[in-house]
């Protein structure tokens, strides 16, 4: 095959392995494409939980078939025993000639011990195909690998002079049905969905994705450093049939609240508090990290937005825009950040813009070094 077909096949893998978005942590989100004489013999991706794998999924559709075929893999496949046989022994096994990826799997488990096995078997490796591509779609995965923490999504929704809410808190609806769906959609692409305790008080929120025929949710976390929430809302009812994490600080959080919120089902995460006064937010995601989160996506407030982007952890961040405008008094999408000067303001790279029904939609990223791990030569 021409490098052109490759990656042709590759950036079908990638658009396979993003359905396992949100659905696989601790697991990457794998595609994988089986090819013969030019025609596809077997696709798949991880499922649900992260079992089976993409490249089990796609041999048994495959068959015989796979036998001197080319498998195009959106992550180096993996070298050793889990709950399955590794994926490199079965690619192996069912005779599969060729194999392609993006780079090597930075986990420690893999990290070249798959190619490796492929290449002592008499299978051709080839790697470096659509490496920036796979590194994209595999941030939160990559950054929990080599960061110990999870890629952060905030999202924003506002009016055109960047207001939340009125003066009074009204809030409901600032952006339109489309957006709001949108919204839905991120959530379910997303591990967890984070917000603040002010935010969780405020709007008694499900924090859940609706409409969209999703069997497992995201996991809920909530940022309260004393757990001042009433466990007889939302959170609280649906704690014991939705993941709900509670990250606090150990030390100022009364007991008798404690010992409420594990009795309502919820998770209870220690964070020490940082100089600002709100949970330190670098332990905070490496808290999340070592739990097996890979991608959070923020919906606020102000506060946590804030907090987020002062200490540099805010990846990416959407924006929904509507048509009207609030005035100074109205509640801002993001609270004092304290800059000395311009310089030291959060700067972000657009990627995308686009109306979505009679708002605004912008997706930023914060500038960064490539995640890809060194792809090895063909």
């Amino acid at each position: 095959m021409t490098h052109d077909t490759d990656a042709q096949f590759m950036r079908h893998a990638l658009g396979l392995a993003a359905r396992g978005l949100g659905r696989v942590w601790p697991n990457p989100a794998v595609g994988c494409v089986i090819v013969k004489e030019g025609r596809i013999v077997g696709r798949g991706w991880t499922q649900p939980g992260g079992r089976p794998h993409a490249e089990a999924v796609a041999l048994a559709r495959a068959g015989e078939a796979a036998n001197g075929a080319t498998a195009h893999v959106s992550l180096e496949p993996c070298a050793h025993h889990g709950r399955t046989p590794p994926c490199a022994d079965a690619l192996a096994a069912a005779g599969v000639a060729r194999v392609v990826t993006p780079f090597e799997d930075p986990d420690p488990r893999v990290c070249g011990r798959g190619h490796a096995a492929l290449r002592a078997a008499g299978v051709e490796v080839v790697t470096g195909v659509e490496t920036e591509a796979a590194a994209r779609l595999q941030r939160g995965f990559l950054m929990r690998q080599r960061f110990g923490r999870p890629m952060v999504t905030l999202k924003l929704a506002s009016s055109l002079d960047g207001r939340i809410a009125t003066a009074a808190g009204e809030s409901r609806w600032i952006t339109g049905a489309e957006a709001r769906r949108r919204v839905h959609a991120l959530r379910a692409c997303h591990d967890a969905v984070l917000v603040g305790a002010g935010t969780a008080r405020a709007d008694d929120p499900l924090l859940t994705v609706r409409d969209m025929g999703v069997t497992a949710q995201p996991v809920r976390v909530v940022a309260a450093r004393d757990l001042n929430l009433d466990p007889a809302g939302a959170l609280g009812r649906s704690a014991a049939d939705v993941p709900l994490w509670l990250a606090h600080d150990p030390a100022t959080t009364p007991s008798a609240r404690a010992t409420a919120w594990r009795a309502a089902g919820a998770r209870l995460i220690p964070v020490p508090p940082g100089p600002d006064g709100w949970l330190d937010m670098d332990a905070l995601l490496q808290a999340l990290g070592t739990a097996g989160l890979t991608r959070v996506f923020c919906e606020g407030g102000g506060g946590l937005a804030a907090a987020l982007l002062a200490a540099g952890r805010v990846d990416e961040l959407w924006l929904f825009a509507a048509g009207l405008v609030l005035g100074a008094e109205g509640r801002p999408a993001i609270g004092p950040l304290m800059l000395p000067s311009l310089t030291a303001a959060p700067r972000f790279r657009l990627v995308e813009a686009m109306p979505i029904g009679p708002d605004v939609m912008q997706r930023w990223e914060r500038p960064a070094p490539s995640l890809a791990p060194g792809a090895s030569a063909a």
